[in-house]
């Protein structure tokens, strides 16, 4: 899997990530790291503990990190998702959960695909 099959397999921008970092290797790089981050696991457990500040933080992360990846199926998800827990925990946060976690295992298994090749 090329890193160009990667992102059409996670739904990302692949061009507008390699325009922006201006080289696919850095890309690379910043894309094999993204699996490392914690913040996914400190979004289920904060939110387990029903420590909204704390998800909520978590999902910023996220947000971000995914924006400047261009990771744009997981960035929209987690975006809501955040937006949602900006004052507690809203009516549809569970809902948006469930979608960010589905958009964050697309996302994961795409780059342990890559990564098992690179």
């Amino acid at each position: 899997m090329t890193l160009k099959e990667c992102y059409e397999a996670l739904e990302g921008d692949y061009e507008g990530v390699v325009a922006r970092l201006r080289s696919e290797k850095m890309v690379q790089k910043f894309v094999l790291k993204f699996l490392n981050d914690k913040s996914y696991e400190l979004l289920e457990a904060s939110l387990k503990e029903e420590n909204y500040e704390e998800a909520f933080r978590a999902a910023h992360t996220i947000k971000g990190v995914c924006q400047n990846l261009n990771f744009t199926k997981l960035y929209e998800s987690s975006s809501r998702l955040t937006e949602s827990l900006r004052s507690g925990k809203g009516e549809e946060t569970d809902e948006l959960l469930e979608q960010v976690r589905k958009d964050y295992q697309q996302t994961a298994d795409a780059i342990q695909a890559f990564g098992a090749e690179v």
